[in-house]
């Protein structure tokens, strides 16, 4: 199922198609060479002053990580996760020799935006949660004082909405993409002047 954006301008395509499904195909696997794709492309994302704080917990489906992970996320996460083909956690590690990094967080979600947009560079989809237990996570992992968990991310096929079994998920996966309009995103001069004219 693909929702693209509807833009006021062209913008890249793989920015368009990239959105938050949950419908994912229970069959369908991410290969070995798919995962090195999807963490290279987080690798190489930019941080401040190259800190590179961005780390990722891997589990594919079949895996004890895998089960790990989705005994994490929240009832409402793990209704639809469970399907996915990997599961991953986005962690920050905030310390180096210098002490505290800088931007640590921003850093992980510049990383995770790459990675998700990998996934669709390869037909695959990808979910990013909040919806999980950053404690829990830490103690299956054995994580140090230093790294922090901060999101959950789903990526496999896409499926039929249908999957979903109930119908307010169903049509929560159908429902059209919303944003706020580019005169509400951006402003000039003054806070509530729209930089564009509508």
């Amino acid at each position: 199922m693909h929702k693209p954006a509807h833009t006021s301008t062209p913008i890249a395509s793989i920015l368009a198609h990239r959105w938050s499904p949950r419908a994912y195909d229970e069959a369908a696997t991410v290969t070995e060479e798919q995962l090195r794709a999807l963490l290279e492309a987080a690798r190489w994302a930019p941080s401040f002053g190259n800190t590179q704080p961005a780390r990722y917990l891997v589990g594919l489906r079949g895996t004890p990580s895998f089960d790990r992970i989705l005994s994490t996320l929240n009832p409402g996460n793990r209704d639809w996760a469970h399907r996915a083909g990997l599961l991953l956690i986005g962690v920050m590690v905030t310390t180096n020799e210098k002490g505290d990094v800088p931007y640590a967080e921003y850093g992980l979600g510049l990383a995770s935006e790459n990675l998700v947009l990998q996934a669709v560079e390869l037909g695959l989809i990808a979910h990013q949660m909040a919806g999980f237990s950053p404690e829990a996570v830490t103690e299956f992992f054995g994580l140090p004082d230093d790294v922090v968990p901060k999101v959950a991310i789903a990526v496999g096929s896409p499926a039929d909405p249908s999957v979903l079994e109930e119908d307010w998920r169903i049509e929560r996966e159908k429902a059209p993409r919303e944003r706020v309009s580019l005169e509400e995103f951006a402003y000039e001069d003054a806070w509530g002047t729209s930089a564009f004219s509508e």
